[in-house]
């Protein structure tokens, strides 16, 4: 492992956590969004992630190696399940039979979604953190 692979795993995780807080941020603004310019109501979105592996020569060994370097967003997945049908007539957007629909947008698990994202991207940036001192003592003590 270089010198630098932890603070690029850090990266990458802070990375990915931002686009996380995003992607939650758009399904909560748009919880109660009935029409989009797609046609329909608002879908639910979520990050989905993968490790970033790369393959690399050992420096003991020479042999090729895989080594994780932390994580990748891989897509954007839309939840098209569970929206909800609620009556009401004088909606602009009711149907026939009066009914909205409405987001599968549920704003209890987006705030607990939320929250363990910024506690994720905390836990980042306070190892990142240790990377650093970790560095700088190295460059004192070859002083």
């Amino acid at each position: 492992m270089g010198m630098f692979d932890s603070m690029q795993i850090n990266t990458s995780g802070l990375s990915l956590e931002r686009l996380k807080l995003d992607v939650i941020s758009s399904n909560i603004a748009n919880a109660n969004t009935t029409r989009t310019e797609e046609g329909g109501p608002y879908i639910k979105k979520d990050v989905a992630f993968e490790e970033a592996i790369k393959q690399q020569d050992s420096f003991f060994t020479g042999k090729a190696e895989n080594k994780s370097f932390g994580v990748r967003a891989t897509e954007i997945v839309e939840d098209e399940t569970n929206t909800k049908m609620v009556f009401d007539p004088a909606h602009p957007d009711a149907d026939e039979a009066g009914y909205v629909e409405y987001p599968n947008v549920d704003m209890a698990d987006e705030m607990v979604q939320l929250m363990t994202t910024l506690r994720s991207y905390d836990a980042n940036v306070t190892a990142m953190n240790a990377s650093k001192a970790m560095l700088n003592k190295a460059l004192e003590i070859s002083k």
